[in-house]
């Protein structure tokens, strides 16, 4: 069914997307590996309990306390490649399924960890936040729904982290988070004539989201750490453009609340410098179905129907004298049914698992880390202008790739 190019434009703006691409993230689009090796190896399950690296700046603020020197992450790099392939089985305006939608990321980050005393120790933290990006090409089966969606987030994060007593230690934090998003959706045009397209460029906000952490010692060998990061407004604003269709570009902003989490771990340090973690977690993510667009003159809420995902893991590790290793399993659940899954965020629960491997020197240690994540079938039943299209990722696996360069001074 062809649509009059204001209908088209009205299906689009009721359902506009927002879509931090499935790479390396929790249930949604959150990023739960920061992008070092020990976090990617454990796929975050220790992240709530580092009290070993400069990445605690971010991950476990408490954490920073219990490091020996002041500590530098440097050329920290990991590589994101998805294999992400839709399948349809209905397509009802025609189309291709897009081939591999996913696009490689690399994406670095740096770490600081300065000892004020025994007591306290600050930290600065830059890495992303939340990101990626996919591309399912002009031609695509549900092109009315989606074509292109990229998403960066990166965040710059100062940190304290305060040594209460020989057993209890507190820390907080702010990401100041710059969020960019682009995106490019078909408009399916009366007729014969053919697609027009809605490109929506450079939607940009600064944001901030504070966060908290703790970390309590039950005895030398057992230990709770607790991370609470707060919710964080993002109101993007940019140009959108009309490509094909008698239709003026102008102004667009977009709204939606990144959640809050509630993260914590247990480790339990075993005999000859082993350990074993496991960790529980919520995030708020019913918080972020409500998204709001605002194009001159009207003003579309679109509620996904979303709902709050939990995550679990255990991890498994040796550190001891130069060298060791660690690896991970974990389970996201999704934020989303099948019947409200939507093209542009087709989010389902994920599986990941992560191996990683580090050698220290007397100045510089080196440190690897990979993991690759089971992002389910993400199946999508959706009527996106007037057209159905129907299927499911035959393929959704996202692999990671990771290294760092720590300095001690």
């Amino acid at each position: 069914m062809k649509m009059k190019p204001a209908i088209a434009v009205t299906a689009f703006l009721t359902g506009v997307a927002l879509l931090a691409a499935e790479q390396s993230m929790a249930a949604a689009f959150y990023l739960t590996q920061v992008g070092t090796p020990l976090s990617i190896g454990t796929v975050g399950v220790t992240n709530t309990v580092n009290t070993w690296g400069a990445d605690s700046a971010w991950a476990q603020p408490a954490g920073m306390v219990e490091l020996e020197e002041d500590t530098v992450g440097v050329t920290g790099l990991t590589l994101l490649y998805p294999d992400m392939k839709f399948d349809s089985s209905v397509a009802e305006a025609g189309g291709s399924d897009g081939g591999n939608a996913g696009e490689v990321a690399i994406i670095p980050s740096q770490f600081l960890v300065k000892k004020l005393s025994d007591q306290t120790s600050v930290g600065l933290a830059i890495t992303a936040t939340s990101g990626g990006a996919m591309d399912y090409g002009d031609d695509f089966v549900g092109r009315y729904g989606a074509q292109m969606v990229s998403l960066e987030g990166l965040g710059i994060s100062p940190s304290i982290g305060y040594r209460v007593n020989d057993r209890l230690a507190i820390g907080a934090g702010v990401s100041l988070t710059y969020t960019l998003f682009e995106e490019d959706v078909a408009i399916n045009l009366p007729g014969a004539a053919s697609d027009g397209k809605v490109k929506m460029e450079d939607l940009d906000d600064w944001g901030y989201q504070p966060f908290l952490g703790l970390t309590y010692h039950f005895s030398d060998r057992v230990m709770l750490g607790v991370v609470y990061r707060a919710e964080m407004d993002v109101n993007l604003k940019g140009n959108v453009k009309f490509r094909g269709a008698p239709l003026p570009g102008g102004n667009v902003e977009l709204s939606w609340d990144n959640p809050q989490w509630l993260e914590a771990a247990l480790r339990f340090d075993l005999d000859d410098n082993y350990y074993i973690a496991t960790n529980l977690g919520w995030q708020d993510w019913s918080k972020f179905s409500e998204n709001k667009l605002e194009v001159t003159p009207g003003v579309t809420v679109l509620d996904r129907e979303w709902k709050d995902t939990w995550r679990t893991g255990i991890a498994f590790g040796h550190m001891a004298g130069t060298a060791g290793w660690a690896f991970g399993l974990s389970y996201d659940s999704s934020p989303v049914s099948d019947k409200n899954r939507t093209i542009d965020l087709p989010m389902d629960e994920q599986w990941q698992a992560g191996a990683s491997y580090f050698m220290e020197g007397e100045k510089l240690s080196y440190a690897l880390g990979t993991s690759v994540m089971y992002a389910g079938d993400g199946k999508v039943d959706q009527t996106a202008q007037g057209e159905r299209f129907k299927g499911e990722f035959d393929t959704n696996l996202i692999f990671s790739l990771g290294g760092t360069i720590r300095y001690t001074f």
